[in-house]
């Protein structure tokens, strides 16, 4: 069963996207989000939306599992949008009240941004579905690899990202059952002022931080059973290597640059 929230969720497939180098897809993904702050009028978003859907398709992927990822981000990007709308002035006056006033250009603003939000949300969870946590922690360590040098803790810096991708949807399951099982005591989440409904989630904060810590405990004993001294001496079971498919993934993200730069104002 998929949980409610599915950031951090792998998705097993044989999809291209699948069988691509974790390496080249966080390496896109990087710089993806870099194109996207240089689209800045209507044609550079509808290339980067044709985009975005072309390689949801390709995916493989229900589209409700990436409506569902941006449901936890939808109250950032509502309220992005209404700030917009009300403080951004330019153009044509469309909506005149006492208080505000809504302008062309507000509109304009709130529409680029709120796609800023929608193609990064989507793009990042595209990268956790079609990738495990297994292959993020080596494409990771491989890639900061040269901060060794300087003595970054590379392979415990990675191994921390992928556990903490691993755990954000077993700890929302644990808050479901957490609150659940308040709500069968008689527990009220919803009613009352803001105050009242953060006292009454006290009881599902106390033993959700008290799971969190058996299990952070669990694994740190499961690690230290198995002998796990770093990555020091370390080998791989499996070693990554570069295919044509991946290659051909900087030819798209060279074409991608070239079409939005053309595309700008």
């Amino acid at each position: 069963m998929v949980s409610k929230i599915v950031i951090g969720q792998y998705i097993p497939g044989n999809s291209i996207l699948h069988q691509l180098d974790p390496r080249a897809k966080l390496l896109f993904v990087f710089f993806f989000f870099f194109l996207i702050f240089l689209a800045n009028n209507t044609a550079t978003y509808l290339v980067l939306y044709l985009f975005v859907i072309t390689i949801i398709l390709l995916s493989q992927i229900r589209l409700s599992l990436f409506l569902r990822s941006i449901k936890p981000v939808l109250f950032i990007i509502l309220f992005t949008v209404i700030l917009h709308l009300i403080l951004t002035k330019g153009g044509e006056a469309l909506f005149v009240t006492p208080l505000f006033t809504i302008y062309e250009e507000g509109v304009r603003q709130a529409i680029f941004i709120a796609s800023r939000f929608l193609i990064l949300v989507v793009m990042a969870s595209l990268l956790t579905f079609t990738t495990s946590s297994l292959d993020l922690t080596d494409a990771l360590e491989i890639l900061m690899g040269p901060l060794r040098k300087v003595r970054v803790p590379v392979h415990e810096l990675a191994l921390m990202m992928s556990i903490a991708l691993r755990f954000i949807p077993t700890l929302w399951e644990e808050t479901e059952k957490i609150m659940n099982a308040q709500l069968a005591r008689g527990a009220n989440l919803d009613s009352g002022n803001i105050f009242k409904r953060l006292v009454a989630y006290i009881p599902i904060f106390i033993p959700l931080f008290l799971s969190s810590f058996r299990r952070a405990e669990e694994l740190a004993m499961a690690m230290e059973a198995r002998a796990y001294r770093g990555g020091v001496g370390r080998t791989k079971y499996r070693m990554l290597q570069y295919t044509y498919k991946d290659y051909f993934l900087i030819v798209i993200f060279l074409i991608l640059v070239l079409v939005i730069g053309w595309l700008r104002v």
